[in-house]
C-alpha cells in the first residue's frame, strides 16, 4: 500500500492545477496524480485547434456564469474567488503570456497547446508532483480517516482524495456506489445535422449574426452561422446546443429550427424589397446580393423564392416578394441529427451539484473528498469557459486542502 497525503485521480487540466497549486502552497504534503492514460493533459493537447483556448477575456463574474447552461448559479461564488484575471496572472508569472483574439478567447501567445503542457510538467517537477500514468482506478473507499484505491497497477492511500477525471463514466459508477447522485451524461456542444438545397454545395459559407429559434421551445440564440458538408455549425448553432442539450436530447435530435439571416423583421424586409423592386428594376435578383448576404447564400435564398436567375427585380410579384422576405427572416430548416464539434467533447451531465460545497468544492456526503473540472454537473459554451471552470474548480480545491 502506497501512502500519499493528497491523491488526484486524472491527469488533465483541472488533476494538474490542483496537483501544482497544493504542492507549491503546502510543499509539505506527498502530492500524486494517478492518470489512466499513457500521458496526461490530452485535452489540453487538442483544444483550441491544437492552440489551448486557455480561457476567455470575460472579467466580470456576472457575465461570466452566463456562458454555463448548468453550473451558472454555482459558479458566481467561486468566480470572485478565482476568475479570469488570476488565470492570466498565473501563466504569466509561469512564463506563459497569454493574448485576447477578437472573439474574447484568450490563448498562450506561442500559439501551441505544448507551452501549457511544458508549464504543467515542468511546475509539477518544480514542486515534486508524483505523475503516475497508466494507472486506471478500480475501486474507491474509504476506511476510518483514510481514502483507499486500487489501480490496474498498486494500492493508494491517502488523507484526501480528489476527482479531476472529466466525464468518465467508471469513475461517476465509483461515485455512485459512495453514494453520489449522478446526472445522466449527454451531449452539450454539437452541430446540428441538416440536408436541405438551400445549403446544399456551400460549405465554408457564413452568415455573420443570425438569430435561431428552435420551434416549440425557449431555446434561442444569436451570432454567427457556418454552413458544413453536414448542415450547420458556428456560435450561434454550439449555444443553442449547449443551453438545449436536454430539451434536444429529449426529441432525439430531430427538430425543426427557425432562422432570421438579416435580424429584421419580416415587414421591414418586405418594405426594403419593395424599394429594391422600385430602384434596381432592370437588374435581375439573384446577381444583386444584398442585406451583406455572402453571395452564394443570397442566391440559394433568392431561388428557394419561386424565381429564376434570369428573374428581374421589375418582375416580381407580390407572392416572390413575401416568398423572398420569409426565407430572409423566417427559413425553418429540419435538424436530423447531430455531429462532434471538432476534438472538444464536451458533455453535460456528473455529480449533482447539491451534492457539492461549491466554497470548498468538497463533497458533502463525505469529508476529505474533492471535485474539480467536467467530472461534475457544470458545462460551458465554448471559448475557453469550460477550462476556466476547472481552474476555479482546481484553485479552491487547491488552496482548501493546502491549509
Amino acid at each position: 500500500m502506497i501512502k500519499k497525503d493528497v491523491i488526484i485521480v486524472g491527469g488533465g487540466a483541472a488533476g494538474f492545477f490542483a496537483a501544482i497549486n497544493i504542492a507549491e502552497q503546502n510543499p509539505k504534503l506527498k502530492v500524486a496524480i494517478l492518470e489512466r492514460g499513457k500521458e496526461g493533459l490530452q485535452k489540453v493537447k487538442v483544444s483550441g485547434g491544437g492552440r489551448c483556448n486557455v480561457t476567455h477575456a470575460e472579467f466580470i463574474p456576472q457575465e461570466l456564469i452566463l456562458n454555463y447552461p448548468r453550473g451558472e448559479k454555482e459558479l458566481l461564488g467561486p468566480f470572485h474567488q478565482f476568475m479570469t484575471g488570476d488565470t492570466i496572472e498565473w501563466f504569466e508569472k509561469r512564463g506563459v503570456p497569454l493574448k485576447i483574439e477578437e472573439d474574447g478567447r484568450m490563448f498562450p501567445e506561442s500559439n501551441s497547446s505544448q507551452t501549457i503542457i511544458d508549464c504543467f510538467l515542468n511546475e509539477a517537477k518544480k514542486y515534486n508532483v508524483e505523475l503516475l500514468y497508466n494507472h486506471a482506478v478500480k475501486s474507491i473507499e474509504k476506511e476510518a480517516f483514510l481514502w483507499k484505491l486500487e489501480t490496474s497497477q498498486d494500492e493508494f492511500s491517502s488523507e484526501k482524495l480528489v476527482i479531476a477525471t472529466g466525464s468518465n463514466p467508471k469513475i461517476w459508477n465509483l461515485l455512485e456506489d459512495l453514494g453520489h447522485t449522478i446526472s445522466q451524461p449527454i451531449p452539450s456542444l454539437f452541430t446540428f445535422n441538416i440536408k436541405d438545397e438551400r445549403i446544399k454545395d456551400i460549405p465554408g459559407v457564413v452568415a455573420q449574426n443570425v438569430d435561431i429559434k428552435v420551434l416549440g421551445t425557449h431555446l434561442w440564440s444569436e451570432g454567427p452561422l457556418l454552413i458544413t458538408h453536414v448542415g450547420m455549425s458556428a456560435p450561434a448553432i454550439l449555444k443553442l446546443s449547449a443551453f438545449g442539450a436536454i430539451e434536444l436530447a429529449k426529441r432525439n435530435y430531430k427538430f425543426e429550427i427557425e432562422i432570421n439571416f438579416i435580424r429584421q423583421s419580416f415587414e421591414d424586409c418586405l418594405d426594403t424589397l419593395k424599394e429594391l423592386k422600385q430602384n434596381l428594376a432592370k437588374k435581375t435578383v439573384y446577381k444583386s446580393t444584398q442585406f451583406e448576404l455572402p453571395k452564394r447564400l443570397w442566391h440559394k435564398l433568392v431561388l428557394a423564392s419561386n424565381m429564376v436567375k434570369e428573374t428581374r427585380w421589375a418582375d416580381l410579384n407580390k407572392q416572390q416578394l413575401e416568398s423572398l422576405a420569409a426565407q430572409l427572416t423566417q427559413a425553418v430548416f429540419k435538424v436530423d441529427g447531430k455531429s462532434t464539434f471538432k476534438e472538444e467533447f464536451v458533455t453535460a451531465g456528473g455529480i449533482d451539484l447539491k451534492e457539492i460545497n461549491f466554497k470548498t468544492f468538497e463533497s458533502k456526503l463525505h469529508d476529505n473528498l474533492y471535485f474539480a473540472g467536467e467530472v461534475i454537473n457544470v458545462d460551458a459554451v465554448t471559448g475557453g469557459f469550460n477550462f476556466q471552470n476547472a481552474w476555479t474548480g482546481a484553485y479552491i480545491v487547491a488552496k482548501t486542502i493546502s491549509k
